[in-house]
């Protein structure tokens, strides 16, 4: 499929171009996951007004869906050439306690998931073109994993929302994956 150019506004998400099928994917993954959750889990807004569930609901969305796009050549790319942008990209994702604060949920964990988090990315970052930074994301990434389903009492579905906002932000987002390397449309998933 040939590689669609993404408007300026959209390349923090997308990168500069991307595949009609990756775009499809990153979406529906996002948003399939988001209304599971949903269904599944309708306490989740119970009794919250109309614009904290929706907010949350989209929150929750970006961090499932952000977790397939950064994995893209495009978007990988797009911040390997850009580490001022991966720095505050990193900096600015409060979105797991900002769902937390949204659905009263899980505040406290919340809040160590995102320390361990951010602190994990930093170090990731630091290891642009290092051979072992793939190696310690994964150590770091499957630390978290280990340890966040071992909290007390976290209801599942931020269980679900932190373990994803992990993946997105910790391995998916502050990895290379692909050094920088441009990759053409027959190879862009």
């Amino acid at each position: 499929m040939r590689l669609i150019r993404i408007p300026a506004f959209l390349h923090d998400v997308f990168g500069e171009k991307q595949s009609g099928w990756s775009i499809l994917a990153i979406l529906l993954f996002g948003g399939i996951l988001t209304t599971a959750i949903y269904c599944v889990f309708p306490e989740l807004t119970h009794r919250l007004p109309i614009w904290r569930s929706a907010l949350a609901l989209l929150f929750i969305f970006d961090i499932f869906s952000g977790c397939i796009a950064n994995f893209t050549a495009s978007t990988s790319n797009f911040y390997a050439a850009r580490r001022t942008n991966r720095i505050v990209f990193i900096s600015i994702h409060v979105h797991i306690i900002a769902i937390a604060l949204l659905l009263n949920s899980d505040i406290g964990y919340s809040l160590m998931v995102w320390a361990y988090t951010i602190v994990g990315s930093f170090i990731i970052n630091a290891l642009i073109g290092r051979h072992s930074q793939r190696f310690v994301a994964g150590l770091l990434l499957s630390i978290g994993l280990g340890f966040i389903p071992l909290l007390p009492g976290i209801t599942p579905y931020m269980l679900i929302i932190c373990e994803l906002f992990m993946l997105k932000v910790l391995f998916s987002f502050a990895v290379d994956h692909y050094n920088g390397v441009k990759h053409n449309a027959g190879e862009e998933a």
